[in-house]
């Protein structure tokens, strides 16, 4: 059993041979069974254009989890930026927080969440990439729309604001506007040690938190035994391969049968063998102890996990086990 608050974060992977549909369409039971379990809260991602990742809205499958739920916190991991009005992702969530009886969490990042430049320009309504500065502008924005006293008619509970990062200079937007953090230890686990302790070290109390507060998010697959897991591990593994060769993990989800039968380089085994180490896969005991370990080294507040597992099914029993 994990002390620290558990939660999980969705991407709505598409498996190979299936559509996107088939992808979202079993999110609403996976919500069900985290509010069942008792996990703390269920973040989508933003991505664009990609075959792999079907969750391209996190607002609208908030709300869809929203509405088949009744404690777990429903929010975005995150909703990006420079995609949006912030004065329109201010009355979305808000929208959000009124429907799910203050449940609603506005997680915000960086990055366009597409590779494409066609899909980025039409994502900015034909303006050039975002560059730190409008970044910069659109989360103060966004921040200060929160602040209003009647963003919604009659005021409603203000979702509450976090920051995603991977990185030092991300930990440090954070920590200049007294947010609470989201850090992507699932994606650039080397940036963690060094990220977190810029963010404690500038974090200044705000209107938000007084006091710096750290979510880690962690790959874990969980499995009844360790096998088990790496077997599980074999579509994430093909899907990281991509990724860190620069082709940006334009690949559908394969079977665990047919990652098993994936050959890697050798030089890209030891960078796949070198993240997976960072994370949590294995049996419930060995998964429990690793993020147990995550949590002393980093001093994590709050964890949240995100399991690549190939079947709806099968992700749900990872969920079950860890938090057995």
């Amino acid at each position: 059993m994990i002390d620290l608050p558990l939660s999980a974060l969705e991407l709505a992977l598409v498996e190979t041979g299936r559509s996107a549909t088939a992808a979202l369409e079993p999110l609403a039971g996976v919500g069900r069974r985290l509010d069942e379990l008792g996990y703390h809260r269920l973040w989508f991602a933003e991505h664009h254009g990609s075959p792999a990742i079907a969750s391209a809205s996190p607002q609208v499958l908030a709300a869809h989890a929203a509405a088949v739920t009744s404690r777990v916190r429903v929010g975005s991991g995150g909703v990006l930026a420079p995609n949006h009005a912030p004065f329109a992702l201010a009355e979305q969530f808000a929208t959000l927080s009124a429907l799910s009886g203050g449940r609603a969490d506005l997680g915000v990042g960086r990055g366009p969440g597409a590779l494409d430049p066609v899909i980025i320009r039409a994502l900015r309504r034909g303006a050039e990439p975002a560059v730190e500065a409008d970044y910069h502008a659109d989360l103060d924005e966004l921040l200060g729309h929160l602040s209003a006293e009647n963003l919604l008619p009659g005021g409603v509970t203000v979702p509450e604001p976090w920051l995603l990062a991977s990185s030092p200079a991300g930990a440090d937007v954070a920590a200049e506007r007294g947010l609470p953090i989201a850090f992507a230890h699932h994606i650039r686990p080397d940036n963690t040690a060094p990220s977190l302790a810029r963010y404690r070290e500038r974090f200044r109390p705000s209107k938000w938190r007084s006091e710096p507060y750290v979510l880690l998010c962690v790959e874990t697959i969980c499995a009844d035994t360790d096998a088990e897991a790496a077997y599980l591990a074999g579509p994430s593994n093909v899907l990281k391969s991509y990724l860190l060769a620069g082709g940006g993990g334009d690949q559908e989800l394969l079977t665990p049968d047919q990652a098993e039968g994936f050959e890697f380089a050798p030089e890209m085994a030891e960078q796949i063998a070198h993240f997976r180490a960072a994370q949590a896969h294995g049996g419930p005991d060995h998964v429990a102890e690793r993020l147990s370990t995550l949590s002393t080294q980093t001093g994590a507040d709050e964890l949240m996990v995100t399991m690549p597992v190939y079947d709806a099914k099968a992700r749900i029993r990872c969920y079950e086990l860890v938090k057995s």
